[in-house]
C-alpha cells in the first residue's frame, strides 16, 4: 500500500452526497436513478444485450468510481429483468475513497426502488481495507469485485474480459488525475472485442484518449441539464503483451460439463464446492471421514483475525481479502450464535518487544479503524472485560467462529451431493473425453468433467500432485470449563496463542506448533503448554479459570495436522505435469529472463486448494472463488501478482530458476 486509505467525506447540507474533497455530486441533482439509466444502462445496451444472453452465459461490466454504488445496483436490477435465469452478472468497480457504512446507507435510502438489492449490499458491507473485495450476492448470480484504490494502480493487476464499461467518477475537470491516457489504455486492454462504454462526460480530453487508445466514440445527447455524453465501442483492440504462462488462466475445453469431484470435506473442499455449486455447477464432495470437517476444519472454535505484515507482503494482501470475504460469507449465510460465531472482536497483544515493533508499523500504515487501531493496557483490559498486563491492535471485525458449523452450511446446497466415509483409491482421467473418475474399492463413485484436491496433507498421496512441497504442523487446542470470573470475557485474546470467550460455556485456547511428528491424539504435554501460553498472555484470565490448580486433567481437547506451504502461502490453482513442465521451461535455469511462450503442460482439469495453514477460515472461503473464477473466465478476484503469488506452480518455477531443476 503506497498511501493511507481514507474514506470519503461526504457533504449533505444540500441533502444530496457531495464530495468534500473533489466538490463534485455522487449523483444528479435531477435524478440520479434516471441519470444512472440513461447514460449507463441504455447507452450500453444493457436490457438488449441481457435478454439475447445464453442460458450459463458471464457478462462482465467494469466501472471506475463505485460511489454510492447506484450504478451497481441499477445494473444488478436490470439483469435480473431481462437476462436468462442462468446468467451471471459480474461487476468490477474500482474506488479510491470508499463511503462509510453509515454514508452508502444513508445515501441508498434514497432510492426505495432499489431496496431489495441496497439491502442485500448492505448486509455485507462493512469498512474495508485497501485491496480487492469480493462479494457474492443474488444467490451467485451477481458478483462485485470492488477494488479499493487508485484506479491507475488497481486496474493494471487486473485479470478480467469485460462486456460493457461504466466511467464514472467525478468530473475531468474536478478529478483529473484519474481521466489519463494509461487510464483508457488499461480500458483498452482489459476489453473483449466490440466492448462498449459510456460516460456522463463529453469533455475532449476524454473523447480524444478513448479514441488513441482504440476506442470509436460519439457524443450523444446527455441527461437533464447536462446536453452532451460520450458513449463508444472498441475498434482496435491492443496487442496483447507477453506474460508469463505458467501463470496463465488454465485451458479449458470448449462446450465441457459443469461438473466437478471435490475432494476433501474441510473448509478449503467445502468453499470449492459452494463457489461452484452457486454458478451453477453439480458438484460431488468426497471425504473419508463419516463427518464433514474432520481434520483441522473440526476444532470448536477457531478465529476470525489477520496477522499482518506492515511491508503489506503477498501474504498480508492475501490476508486482508480473505478476511474481508470470510467476514461477509459469514454475514450472508451464518446467524450469530454459541452454534456458529460471534463477531466480538479480537486483541493481538504486544507480548514482546519484535510484536510491539511490528504493530507500531501496522498502527503506522494507515489502516482504517474499523479494521484495526491500536490499545493500550487499560484500553484493551476494558474490551476483553478482564485486567490485561500489555496493550495491542483491536480488531473490532473479528471474532470466533465454529469452522464445523460453516463448513455444513457451504455443503448444505442442491447441487452438492456428498459422498462420506469413502476412501479413493484412484482418481484417474477418462481418456475417452477427459473427464475425472473418482474410485473407491467397489468401483466408480464420482464423475466430474473437473476434479480439485482440497486433501491438505493427503494431496501428495496423489500421484499428479506427489511433488506439491507440503508441511505438515500438529496443532492441538485445549477446552476449560468456563467459571463465573472467565464468563467476564467478551473479545478473544491472541498473543503467543489464543483463548477464546465462552461457546456453550466452555472456552477454546491454543493452539501448539509441532513439526516433528504427525500424531493426532491429544497429549496432556501440550495440554500443559497451552496452560502455561495463557498464564503468560492473561494472567488475570488464567487465574480465573483456576490458577495454579489447572492441570491437563482439566482439559480436554483435539489434535490436528495443519498443512502449509514453504513460503506460508496456500497453494489454489492448475496441476501441471511435473516432468513436461521442467522440459518446457528448463532453459530459464539458463537465462531466467527468457519470454517463453509455450503454454504449460497442465494436467487437464486437475486444480487444487491445499497448505491453508492456521488461517484456513480466513484464505480458504476466497480460493474457492479464484477456482470458480478461472474456470467461469470471470474476473480474478485477487490482483494479477496475488494469483501468480499461490499459484502452485510456483515452487517449480523457482527451483528451475535457481537450477536446482533442469531440462
Amino acid at each position: 500500500m503506497t498511501s493511507p486509505l481514507q474514506a470519503a467525506r461526504l457533504d449533505w447540507s444540500t441533502g444530496l452526497p457531495m464530495s468534500a474533497d473533489y466538490g463534485d455530486v455522487y449523483f444528479s441533482r435531477d435524478s440520479g436513478l434516471a441519470e444512472t439509466r440513461h447514460v449507463f444502462i441504455d447507452n450500453n445496451q444493457l436490457p438488449q444485450r441481457f435478454a439475447a444472453l445464453q442460458q450459463d452465459a458471464l457478462f462482465v461490466i467494469g466501472e471506475t468510481g463505485f460511489g454510492t454504488g447506484l450504478n451497481f445496483l441499477v445494473a444488478w436490477q436490470c439483469f435480473l429483468q431481462h437476462a436468462p435465469a442462468g446468467a451471471r452478472l459480474a461487476f468490477v468497480s474500482t474506488e479510491k475513497h470508499p463511503l462509510t457504512p453509515d454514508d452508502l446507507q444513508r445515501a441508498l435510502a434514497m432510492w426505495p426502488e432499489l431496496a431489495t438489492e441496497a439491502d442485500a449490499l448492505l448486509r455485507q458491507y462493512q469498512e474495508m481495507a485497501p485491496g480487492w473485495h469480493r462479494y457474492v450476492l443474488a444467490g451467485g448470480r451477481i458478483s462485485l469485485t470492488l477494488l479499493v484504490g487508485d484506479a491507475l494502480a488497481t486496474l493494471p493487476e487486473l485479470d478480467a474480459r469485460v462486456d460493457a464499461w461504466f466511467l464514472d467518477g467525478f468530473a475531468p475537470s474536478r478529478n483529473p488525475d484519474m481521466w489519463q491516457p494509461a487510464l483508457f489504455e488499461q480500458l483498452a486492454r482489459l476489453s473483449k472485442p466490440g466492448a462498449t462504454l459510456a460516460t456522463f462526460t463529453s469533455a475532449g480530453i476524454v473523447r480524444r484518449g478513448l479514441a488513441e487508445a482504440g476506442f470509436a466514440v460519439e457524443k450523444v445527447a446527455g441527461f437533464g441539464s447536462k446536453r452532451e455524453m460520450t458513449r463508444g465501442q472498441l475498434d482496435t483492440a491492443p496487442a496483447p503483451g507477453w506474460q508469463a504462462p505458467w501463470y496463465a488462466r488454465p485451458q479449458l475445453a470448449a462446450n465441457r460439463e459443469r461438473s466437478a469431484i471435490v475432494v476433501g470435506a474441510g473448509i478449503a473442499g467445502a468453499s470449492t464446492a459452494y463457489s461452484l455449486a452457486v454458478r451453477g455447477w453439480q458438484v460431488t464432495v468426497v471425504d473419508r471421514h463419516p463427518q464433514p470437517a474432520s481434520e483441522a476444519s473440526g476444532n470448536p472454535q477457531g478465529v476470525l483475525y489477520t496477522k499482518l505484515s506492515p511491508h503489506f507482503t503477498p501474504l498480508t494482501q492475501l490476508i486482508l481479502s480473505g478476511y474481508g470475504y470470510s467476514l461477509r460469507t459469514l454475514q450472508a449465510q451464518l446467524p450469530q450464535g454459541d452454534d456458529s460465531w460471534r463477531q466480538c472482536g479480537v486483541l493481538q497483544l504486544a507480548h514482546n518487544a519484535d510484536e510491539e515493533k511490528r504493530q507500531g508499523g501496522l498502527a503506522l500504515a494507515g489502516l482504517p479503524h474499523g479494521i484495526l487501531h491500536a490499545v493500550n493496557a487499560e484500553q484493551a483490559s476494558a474490551l476483553a472485560g478482564l485486567p490485561l498486563q500489555h496493550g495491542g491492535l483491536f480488531f473490532p471485525q473479528g471474532g470466533w467462529l465454529h469452522p464445523p458449523a460453516l463448513v455444513r452450511r457451504l455443503l448444505d446446497h442442491p447441487n452438492i451431493t456428498l459422498r462420506l466415509a469413502t476412501a479413493i483409491t484412484e482418481l484417474a482421467q477418462n481418456p475417452a473425453d477427459d473427464s475425472w473418475v473418482a474410485m473407491d474399492s467397489d468401483g466408480p463413485l464420482a464423475i466430474g468433467s473437473i476434479a480439485v484436491l482440497a486433501t491438505a496433507n493427503e494431496t501428495v498421496q496423489f500421484d499428479p500432485t506427489f511433488y506439491l512441497p507440503v508441511k505438515r504442523i500438529r496443532g492441538q487446542v485445549s477446552v476449560l470449563p468456563a467459571t463465573d470470573a472467565s464468563r467476564q470475557l467478551k473479545t478473544v485474546i491472541c498473543g503467543e496463542g489464543y483463548i477464546s470467550p465462552a461457546r456453550h460455556d466452555s472456552h477454546c485456547m491454543g493452539a501448539t506448533f509441532k513439526f516433528d511428528t504427525s500424531d493426532t491424539r491429544a497429549c496432556d504435554d501440550e495440554h500443559e503448554e497451552n496452560l502455561a501460553m495463557l498464564a503468560q498472555m492473561a494472567p488475570a484470565l488464567h487465574e480465573a479459570l483456576g490458577g495454579e490448580t489447572l492441570s491437563a486433567a482439566d482439559c480436554n481437547g483435539r489434535a490436528a495436522l495443519r498443512c502449509t506451504s514453504p513460503d506460508y502461502l496456500p497453494m489454489c490453482g492448475a496441476v501441471v505435469d511435473r516432468e513436461a513442465f521442467i522440459d518446457c521451461y528448463g532453459q530459464l535455469g539458463r537465462d531466467a529472463s527468457l519470454k517463453i511462450s509455450q503454454p504449460a503442460p497442465e494436467v487437464g482439469g486437475l486444480f487444487v486448494s491445499t497448505a491453508h495453514g492456521s488461517r484456513g477460515m480466513v484464505t480458504a472461503p476466497l480460493c474457492g472463488e479464484v477456482l470458480a473464477s478461472l474456470l467461469e473466465n470471470e474476473p480474478a478476484p485477487l490482483p494479477k501478482p496475488i494469483m501468480d503469488a499461490i499459484h502452485p506452480s510456483r515452487f517449480l518455477i523457482r527451483d528451475i530458476v535457481r537450477q536446482k531443476l533442469r531440462d
